[in-house]
């Protein structure tokens, strides 16, 4: 019995660690045969910052909570310095079991307004327009969660005019998990 006690409490301690010290999506809890979770990653508060141009730091701060009964994610996104301070945006995410599918709904303080479905890319997690024609041309939008670690990850927004061919990357957010 103490034996199996002390094999047990080993097994914990190694199992603890091993876990502890990852350092990539898998540290994060989520069940890939649970496409419900697939976005968890993205719960809790961040700092958020991007480069500018011309040596000059945009900040900001989003705030990702689960609403309903933890079936819905609201994110609260606002920029509180640099270039386009003052900027405020929020969004639902839901999985449509039915569909086997994840959808968000954004909008801005600014009139935008985007509808994504969601899909996974490896590690990756992205949100995307259907095709909309724009000035005469085909643009889809996308979103693009990549290097996602426990406290932190990295958002691209991009958009593309050959039905996805090739991407053109138009806005680059590093993320910072923050404790409070």
């Amino acid at each position: 019995m103490k034996k199996t006690l002390v094999l047990l409490v080993c097994m914990v301690v190694v199992n603890t660690t091993i876990t502890l010290g990852q350092n990539s999506i898998k540290d994060i809890a989520v069940d890939l045969n649970k496409t419900n979770t697939f976005f968890d990653f993205w719960l809790g508060t961040w700092k958020v910052t991007w480069d500018e141009g011309n040596d000059k730091i945009g900040i900001g701060t989003n705030e990702i909570i689960k609403i309903l009964d933890g079936k819905v994610i609201r994110e609260n996104f606002q920029v509180t310095g640099g270039g386009n301070s003052g900027f405020k945006g929020t969004s639902i995410s839901v999985y449509q079991p039915n569909f086997n599918r994840w959808k968000q709904a954004w909008a801005d303080n600014q009139g935008g307004y985007f509808d994504f479905v969601g899909e996974i890319d490896g590690d990756k997690r992205i949100l995307k327009t259907q095709p909309a024609t724009i000035n005469g041309k085909n643009v889809i939008s996308r979103m693009v969660f990549k290097n996602i670690k426990k406290d932190s990850f990295t958002w691209d927004w991009q958009r593309s005019y050959d039905d996805g061919k090739t991407w053109e990357q138009l806005w680059r957010i590093d993320y910072k998990r923050t404790w409070q």
